[in-house]
């Protein structure tokens, strides 16, 4: 019982201490409320990670419009796109579709 006694009252010398209140008051605020949080720290650092996929999504894509583009560039691709596509035919020339 008595040291439970003694370990409450260094407990509350300790808690009482105006720096140590200081200090923790500081730390809450930093990590709370300041514009610059760690809360908010997190939430910006999700929002560029997601960002930072997005932007190599939109690369690739790009790398593959790109070859698509190339490909249309010349009579031959573009042809043959429209052939694939939308189904057209030169003049005097049928089409059968085979679907699997």
């Amino acid at each position: 019982m008595k040291k439970n006694k003694q370990i409450l009252k260094t407990i509350v010398s300790k808690v009482k201490n105006p720096y140590l209140i200081l200090i923790f008051l500081f730390v809450m605020w930093m990590l709370f409320f300041d514009s610059n949080s760690y809360l908010n720290h997190l939430r910006l650092s999700n929002s560029i990670n997601q960002l930072e996929k997005d932007k190599l999504y939109y690369k690739e894509e790009i790398k593959k419009d790109s070859i698509a583009l190339d490909k249309l560039s010349n009579p031959e691709g573009l042809e043959r796109y429209a052939r694939e596509v939308y189904h057209m035919k030169k003049e005097n020339e049928e089409i059968f579709l085979i679907s699997e």
